[in-house]
């Protein structure tokens, strides 16, 4: 038995390294996906690295918020392959089918808002407003920063309606941070697609730890004040959550703490495996006990809820409040400290390569 144990993990570990997520990866897959586009679109994808475009960064539909880059809708079929292949390379099935059905999201919002307007339940006026926020799985835009290389920074924003993914690379490490995602309706609940819930689990976890608290500690973890209306950093905002609020982690009991842990790895598992893996230690490095969770408003779904996860390294936020505070519209974003748009890569990459 002994034997045959050391052979299947010694198959596992080899298996591992061999499918393992790395820069390198991601740098041959951006080349393909990059061969296949034509010379305007190039001239269209391309950004210098330090375009002021790379750190700016909006959730909002094209309708109010334009973007930089090649329209997701422009693609060739070729082209629209490889870039599955590099949302493949650069997230865990997990994070990819939450990106793919976000996008797909876009066009059943319009099913929505058009089977409610046949139905009379929205006005004229109204469905025109609407329709001119230009939502569509079509209408999310790629750019690209610097040039995929082993030595110089480079980067990708994908962006749009409730997507925004921010790539920054150095050598051969990489940032993926501030990674966005959101879903409007949380729940679909009118037309074909009735039942549809994208980010399920970043609720349903979410409002089954601050449930498994006591009184006490659910006291302790809620803050006294309204539900805001976004994420707190959402990108409109100057705030940030420099003080640690809500229950420590050190006064959860075991079974807690295992719940908080799960609803931590629902963001970072959408990561491939490599970078969940690299998070996963960090946290447990710094420590379950340091981590705050605080909690605002409802202990059910479908009323406005709000939470924030705040560790030593890293910061999650998640906002469902919904245009008529029905809980049905979620907002959600993962932070690691110090390294928005990979600062902290590009701190050490200017002590390295002197400038």
């Amino acid at each position: 038995m002994t034997k045959l144990y050391a052979l299947t993990l010694l198959l596992f570990l080899i298996s591992s390294s061999l499918t393992a997520q790395s820069i390198e990866q991601i740098r041959t897959v951006s080349h393909h996906f990059l061969t296949t586009l034509t010379d305007d679109q190039l001239a269209t994808v391309n950004h210098a690295f330090d375009d002021s475009s790379r750190t700016q960064w909006t959730n909002l539909p094209v309708g109010l918020a334009t973007r930089p880059g090649l329209r997701y809708g422009a693609l060739s079929e070729d082209s629209r392959i490889e870039f599955h292949h590099l949302l493949t390379t650069l997230f865990s099935s997990q994070g990819y089918l939450k990106t793919t059905s976000i996008l797909q999201l876009d066009d059943i919002l319009n099913v929505v808002y058009e089977t409610a307007y046949k139905r009379g339940d929205i006005p004229d006026q109204a469905i025109e407003q609407i329709r001119n926020l230009d939502w569509s799985l079509e209408n999310y835009y790629i750019s690209f920063y610097g040039e995929p290389g082993p030595v110089e920074p480079w980067g990708i924003k994908f962006e749009g309606h409730h997507i925004s993914y921010n790539l920054t690379a150095t050598g051969d490490d990489f940032s993926m941070t501030p990674l966005f995602l959101g879903s409007d309706p949380a729940e679909v609940k009118i037309s074909k697609y009735a039942g549809i819930r994208v980010l399920s689990k970043e609720e349903d976890y979410g409002i089954k730890l601050i449930n498994a608290l006591d009184d006490e500690q659910k006291s302790n973890a809620t803050l006294s004040q309204d539900v805001p209306g976004d994420i707190l950093t959402n990108p409109s905002s100057t705030q940030r959550l420099l003080e640690y609020q809500g229950i420590k982690a050190s006064e959860l009991t075991d079974t807690q703490k295992k719940l908080l842990k799960r609803l931590i790895s629902e963001y970072i598992g959408n990561l491939e495996h490599e970078k969940y893996q690299y998070y996963l230690e960090k946290i447990d490095s710094s420590g379950i006990d340091e981590i705050y969770f605080a909690w605002i408003g409802s202990y059910q779904r479908m009323n406005p809820h709000y939470y924030a996860i705040n560790g030593p390294d890293f910061l999650i936020e998640y906002d469902n409040v919904g245009f008529n505070n029905d809980g049905n519209h979620i907002h959600t974003i993962w932070r690691e400290k110090g390294n928005d748009f990979g600062a902290d890569l590009l701190r050490e990459h200017r002590v390295n390569h002197q400038h």
